[in-house]
């Protein structure tokens, strides 16, 4: 009999022990729970300043490089990144060419035209950094302003340029950027842009607005 109730004895303490360490554990897992989600609930209500605050979309077509920068033995595997405050798109790698046609669309969203769009060539390696192949820059406010100036795209002739953006030392361009209706009635931006902290290179961007519905820009 005593025996018997040791026994019995030893048993409630083991499930006692197993209750204990399960209550941890969910106590655990809920603890976690709830410090995984304060930053998504951070990140949401980012996200919903951003569409409330948010005027359209910007496609920035990345044409292509012209005389680019050589960064491995004799040519280099070149792609483009481009920023506006905390997006970060890139573009393809083109391998083994200096004068690579990327042709990638990268959409960025719009919520202030002051922010500057900037523009970086990287060269990819496979077992080390990838090396910098310059860097450029470009305002979106001439481009918007166009967008607002002309809304009745219908009675505009295509092939009408609506502004020109000449090169000085503020901005990176190579020749005038032209700001024009194109053949389907949309509003374009052509781009030649100078690297900039490297001793060659041009890259090529073509500029078009895609309307957010409900944007209370325009």
């Amino acid at each position: 009999m005593i025996c018997f109730g040791w026994i019995e004895v030893e048993k409630e303490k083991r499930n006692l022990f197993q209750l204990a360490v399960q209550r941890r554990r969910r106590l655990r897992a809920k603890m976690h729970s709830l410090i995984e989600g304060a930053p998504r609930a951070a990140e949401l209500e980012s996200s919903e300043s951003v569409m409330d605050n948010l005027m359209g979309l910007l496609r920035v077509h990345v044409k292509r490089g012209v005389n680019l920068a050589v960064r491995d033995v004799r040519s280099s595997d070149p792609y483009v990144v481009v920023k506006m405050g905390n997006q970060r798109l890139k573009t393809r790698i083109v391998k083994k060419d200096v004068n690579p046609e990327w042709n990638d669309d990268l959409t960025l969203s719009i919520t202030d035209p002051d922010i500057p769009v900037s523009l970086t060539v990287y060269d990819h390696d496979t077992f080390s950094k990838d090396d910098k192949m310059g860097d450029s820059e470009f305002e979106v406010r001439s481009f918007i302003e166009a967008l607002k100036t002309y809304t009745n795209l219908e009675e505009i002739p295509s092939g009408t340029v609506i502004s020109r953006l000449k090169p000085d030392t503020d901005n990176c361009l190579v020749d005038e950027s032209a700001i024009y209706v194109n053949n389907e009635g949309k509003i374009i931006q052509d781009l030649f842009l100078r690297l900039r902290n490297v001793e060659c290179g041009e890259v090529e961007i073509q500029l078009q607005w895609i309307h957010y519905p409900g944007s209370k820009t325009f």
